[in-house]
């Protein structure tokens, strides 16, 4: 398909690590295409008498880690006026002002844009509430803001990860015993003083071999997993929280899941996708800005960000 011109919304471009940065990858991918990028910032954003403009700058790449990007002409357009398809790569938080972005991209999305990922599935998939869609997938959990049951909870199951919903990273995941002297001040602060949902999940092991992320691009699963391997110490995998990252080969069951959730993510919008997953367990659907693309691309010779530009071909001619 001819004459595709890329919006982009993400945090600020030149805080990024182009070597790692998935936004970055794909990016470049569209611009070897041909296809002009528009940049955007969250705060470009804005509705004005039922229309959903943005202050938009062009932006150019360069493939180093040094002077990666340039900015020429800027201006303030609608946006279904400037670009047919939308990359919404905001980092969480996942809060009001990221919910009040999905509307004015919802409203661009009404007059023909293709946003990736849709706006009304990024507000309805909480990235940890989803997985519960798929029961058959992961491991026993429980979501709830009852501290009694969280606490039965793990009386019951011996050894249990408690997290929270609305955070990334691998921040505030705790993993308690029934003889944890702490649990009482975990269960206070996920929880609020029982104002606050949590979610509760038996500990999986299997987290020591890493927790594999997997990127589906359209509903197509890459072969290829990136597992964050946990530091000496720690039950999180999180690079951010210093886990190191080794390339693996897929396993069956995890193609199974892949399968299980592939249907639902298409029909929702939900192009790009980064599953999480700990031995045989689904623990996470990450929808908002998933990452991995330039790791598992330099450890396999992929084209991940090549593969999406392909979908969203094939969805605008569509």
């Amino acid at each position: 398909m001819k004459n595709i011109s890329l919006g982009v919304v993400m945090d600020p471009i030149a805080n990024i690590k182009p070597y790692k940065d998935s936004t970055f990858a794909m990016l470049l991918a569209a611009q070897e295409r041909g296809w002009p990028i528009f940049y955007f910032e969250q705060g470009d954003l804005f509705i004005k008498d039922g229309v959903a403009w943005g202050k938009w700058r062009r932006l150019d790449l360069v493939d180093n880690n040094e002077n990666w990007f340039s900015f020429s002409e800027e201006g303030v357009s609608p946006i279904n006026e400037i670009v047919n398809v939308v990359l919404m790569r905001k980092d969480p938080p996942f809060d009001m002002e990221y919910i009040y972005s999905t509307y004015i991209l919802e409203m661009a999305e009404q007059l023909g844009v293709l946003m990736v990922n849709k706006p009304q599935s990024l507000r309805d998939a909480n990235e940890k509430l989803f997985t519960t869609q798929f029961s058959q997938c992961c491991t026993t959990t429980l979501v709830s803001r009852s501290m009694d049951d969280l606490r039965a909870f793990v009386v019951e199951h011996k050894d249990v990860i408690f997290k929270p919903l609305d955070q990334m990273g691998g921040a505030s995941i705790y993993r308690v015993q029934p003889d944890d002297q702490n649990i009482s001040v975990i269960l206070e602060n996920l929880t609020a003083m029982g104002l606050r949902c949590t979610m509760a999940q038996k500990f999986i092991p299997e987290i020591s071999q890493g927790d594999k992320r997997i990127l589906m691009v359209d509903g197509e699963v890459v072969p290829y997993a990136l597992a964050r391997i946990p530091k000496d110490g720690e039950t999180r995998g999180n690079l951010a929280a210093g886990g190191r990252a080794e390339g693996i080969p897929l396993t069956d069951r995890d193609f199974w899941i892949c399968q299980q959730v592939s249907q639902t993510l298409k029909d929702k919008g939900l192009i790009f996708v980064g599953l999480d997953v700990i031995g045989d367990y689904l623990t996470e659907i990450n929808v908002t800005s998933p990452t991995c693309i330039r790791e598992l691309d330099e450890i396999y010779g992929l084209d991940i960000a090549g593969q999406l530009m392909d979908a969203i071909e094939a969805r605008l001619a569509n």
